[in-house]
């Protein structure tokens, strides 16, 4: 898991070459005024959804992990806490190969708050529950960057 904002990339240079390409899209684009969908980048190697929710309590989320892609989570508006475990720690259900989707079971180890410009990083062993409000439910809208590891 790597967290960070936007506005600090100086400090992320040595991040490998795709989220950098993530990174040139979003200076590139302004995804803020993108419709929520799929923007294919570079095939299935690189996309970006960009979606609006509204969060909720964590009684409502699921845990979720992938094998095929790691997502770089890019806060465009709102406010949203994602909860994080790593999926050694908890318990791994049956993997939905053509969704790349690893439902998962169990407790937050920590959480991380995005505003907007703030990024999240999940690499395949990191589980996340996404949308749970920090104070109360909140629409938010962000792009997550879907890099095949």
């Amino acid at each position: 898991m790597i967290f960070g904002n936007i506005q600090n990339m100086r400090e992320y240079s040595f991040l490998e070459t795709g989220l950098l390409e993530c990174f040139a899209y979003a200076r590139t684009h302004n995804l803020a005024e993108l419709e929520p969908g799929s923007y294919e980048i570079d095939g299935k190697r690189l996309f970006v959804n960009i979606v609006e929710y509204t969060t909720t309590t964590p009684e409502n989320r699921i845990w979720e992990a992938h094998r095929k892609y790691l997502d770089l989570h890019l806060m465009l508006n709102g406010t949203e806490q994602i909860d994080l475990n790593f999926i050694s720690n908890m318990e791994q259900k049956d993997y939905v190969a053509n969704d790349d989707f690893l439902p998962l079971e169990g407790e937050k180890n920590s959480s991380v708050i995005l505003k907007s410009g703030d990024f999240l990083i999940c690499y395949p062993n990191d589980g996340h529950r996404t949308a749970v409000a920090v104070e109360t439910p909140e629409k938010v809208k962000k792009a997550i960057f879907k890099l095949w590891v």
